[in-house]
Parts: structure tokens; sequence; C-alpha cells
């Protein structure tokens, strides 16, 4: 079964199986209950029979659908039972590459295969070329963004300059002395180099670039096309990798062949093509067989083909967040942290967290307090908690609700 599928294309549900995808999703079972009791009693509980009983059709029948979906928010504690990765992973971790930490203690594993996270697609998408050299301003620093599209590049035969966050009169430095002409990060610090590149009368020779880690809206995008550069999106996971890329020839993120991916109702039913629901993915992969997964991100199919004549569906976009979990400048942040943070600290009588995006599209989280506390020693507990750097305000108790959320998300993508 091959393309958006189950129903009768453009009428059918959200539900994209690749090429092959079947015969690798067996694969991909048999790996699993070899390796892990948690896959086993799903499966089994599912009516999901052993790896020889997976037949053509699977993923439109009941069974597969009475398979729990995995949420994102509650992977680590599902590792954390059988440390580091909860028994799911597929292969002995001595034939792991590396392996990464995520915020909320989530362990994501890296395969020795070349380009393991898949990005190359993306970046070749984008028209990154054997030769170009690339800024890639990920970290590479326990997360594995930075080794995502440094493989990615390679894979291409790029050459790779592991510029990682900060320093970045230093960047611009480099950039322009190696002549790159690629860059992989987050859109809004392209947009701060490529401003300040300018401003200092310096402009970067930087003409493309694949973006992820938080949304590019139009006006973001345009700012970093009149720096001339060609901006690309990406989508993916630490836990899956790719699952989506831009072409350049149309709207939209086409779905990548290492995923099968379905848009589902909270019940995990694919809803109707063209309806909004959550990204569940199940990665094709036997080192790390996560299956029917929950992003948590908010999306929904396009059923038009795409002019560039590519076969699979597109995603439309990220259009929000499924559950209490949220992205702040490409770092999940789970308001659990931020609840246990500041039940650590004395003289907090009451606090809020807000999440806003400034004039120059960068996240801004601002932690507002009441008591005696100290700032630094509230601004140092969210830090330590949650690997972001707030701004933090005291205001005065009565400007605080006694009851309700603690957490506001207040951008617009608009």
């Amino acid at each position: 079964m091959n393309g958006m599928a189950t129903g009768g294309g453009a009428g059918g549900l959200s539900r994209w199986v690749p090429p092959g995808g079947e015969e690798r999703l067996r694969r991909v079972l048999a790996a699993a209950r070899a390796a892990s009791t948690f896959w086993r009693e799903r499966l089994n509980a599912a009516g999901l029979g052993a790896d020889g009983d997976v037949g053509a059709g699977l993923i439109e029948g009941d069974p597969w659908q009475a398979l729990p979906v995995l949420r994102k928010d509650s992977l680590g504690d599902v590792q954390a039972e059988v440390p580091p990765f909860g028994g799911l992973l597929g292969v002995p971790v001595e034939q792991l590459a590396r392996i990464f930490v995520s915020p909320g203690d989530v362990y994501d594993p890296q395969g020795a295969g070349p380009d393991y996270w898949r990005f190359s697609r993306a970046l070749a998408a984008a028209g990154f070329r054997q030769g170009d050299r690339v800024l890639n301003c990920f970290s590479y620093h326990l997360t594995p963004a930075g080794f995502m599209f440094d493989a990615a590049a390679r894979a291409l035969g790029c050459v790779v300059v592991p510029a990682g966050v900060g320093q970045q009169e230093l960047q611009i430095r480099v950039a322009r002395a190696v002549g790159a002409v690629g860059y992989a990060g987050l859109p809004s610090y392209l947009l701060a180099l490529l401003e300040r590149a300018a401003s200092a009368e310096t402009p970067l020779p930087i003409r493309r670039a694949v973006v992820t880690g938080e949304p590019l809206p139009p006006t973001l995008r345009e700012r970093i096309a009149g720096h001339g550069v060609d901006v690309y999106q990406a989508y993916g996971t630490a836990d899956v990798g790719l699952i989506g890329y831009e072409c350049g020839h149309g709207a939209g993120m086409h779905l990548d062949d290492g995923v099968i991916v379905e848009i589902c109702d909270p019940d995990g039913r694919p809803v109707p093509v063209g309806e909004v629901g959550e990204v569940v993915v199940t990665l094709l992969e036997e080192t790390y067989p996560l299956l029917r997964f929950g992003t948590g991100d908010l999306s929904a199919l396009l059923a038009e083909p795409c002019p560039c004549g590519r076969p699979s569906p597109r995603l439309k976009g990220w259009l929000g967040r499924a559950g209490e979990v949220t992205k702040v400048r490409g770092i999940f942040l789970y308001p659990r942290q931020l609840e246990a943070a500041m039940a650590g600290l004395a003289g907090v009588e009451r606090w809020r967290a807000v999440v806003e995006r400034d004039a120059d599209h960068r996240d801004v989280l601002r932690i507002e307090f009441a008591g005696p506390s100290d700032p630094q020693a509230v601004r140092d507990a969210v830090q330590a908690a949650v690997r972001l750097n707030p701004e933090v305000v005291a205001v005065p108790a009565g400007s605080l609700p006694a009851e309700g959320p603690r957490f506001q998300d207040r951008r617009r993508w608009d």
C-alpha cells in the first residue's frame, strides 16, 4: 500500500505508508517483540500477532488502531522504568553510535548507519550539494540536532562548520572566511546573524538554509529572503528523525519515506484528509522501533499533488500543540519541569510563566513571581530545570491568579 490512504485517495483517511512500508514494518515489529516486554505486551493486547501474521492491510485494520498511541510527554516515564531506553531499543546498546538526552530526561539513540535520521533528504530538496560549506548552528551538546544535520550534510558531501549556538560575531567572521553558502539551525537565529552582519556592512555569503525547531511564519521567511537567502523548513523530532520537508515548489512539507504517518483525533483514530489532528509517527527503523508515537504536534494533510512531482502527501505545516508541552527556542518545555523548579524555591508565593515572541521573532520566556525570593535564584532554578535562560520579574501578589494555569503561551504565528 502506497500513498495517503485508506478509503481511497484524497477522500480517504489521513495516513501515509511509504512504498514498501508494510514489509519494513514487519521487520520492525519483529525487532520490537524480540527486544521489549513493553512492546510485546502492547502488541498482544491489541491483537497483533507474531511477525509472521502481519499481512497486507495491517495499517488499515482494527488491531493497528487498538495499539495505543505512545505520547511524547510520557516517553521519559516509560524509559525511567528500565534506564536508559525503557526496553524500547531494538539492538544492544553497544551497537549505537551515540546516546543523547533531551529535556525531560528523554534518551535518544543514534544508530550506527550514515545519516541515521535521514535529514539529507531535506538538505537535498533545498539545493545543498557536494562541496557546499555549511554553517551548522544547532547544538552539539547532549541533544542530537547538531549531529542530525552534520551527518546529513556530510552524506551529501558538504563541508560542515560545527558552529553550534552563541558567539555571533565569531560565527559571522568564520562564515565569511570559509565562504559558507548553506545554513542549518533555528530561523530566528539565522535572521539574527544576517541582520548583525548587514549592520556591520559585512554581509554573509549564505544563500540557502534549512531551518527547524520553531515555526517559520511568513513575516520571518520574508525578512530572511530579504537578505538573499532561500529558506526551507524541515520537520522532525529527536526520537524519530525527519518527518517532513519543503521542496520549494508548493506549499506544505513532503512526508519522509522512513516513517508511517497518521493524523489522528484524541482517541488515536486517523481523521479525514484535510482535517487537523495530532501527528502520529511509526519509525521504520529496527534500531529504535517506535510504534504509533504521538509527537504532540497538530497538522493536516494536503490532498493536492505537488508541482515537483514527488508522490508523497504533504503536511500543511505546524498548527499548534495537542497537549501541555510546547517548544521554546527549539527546546521542549514541560510545565511540570517549571513546577518542580519553582516548588524548590523558598519565598515564592505565586508565579506564572509566559512565552511571547519579540519583534525579531525570538522566543522570550518570562517568569513572573510574587514573594521575597531572590530573582537570580529563580532564574538559576528555571535555567537548570529547562535549559532556557528566562527573564524574571517580581510582581505584586495580586497581579497573579491564585488558581488556574501557571503557563501561558501568548505567541502568534500569523
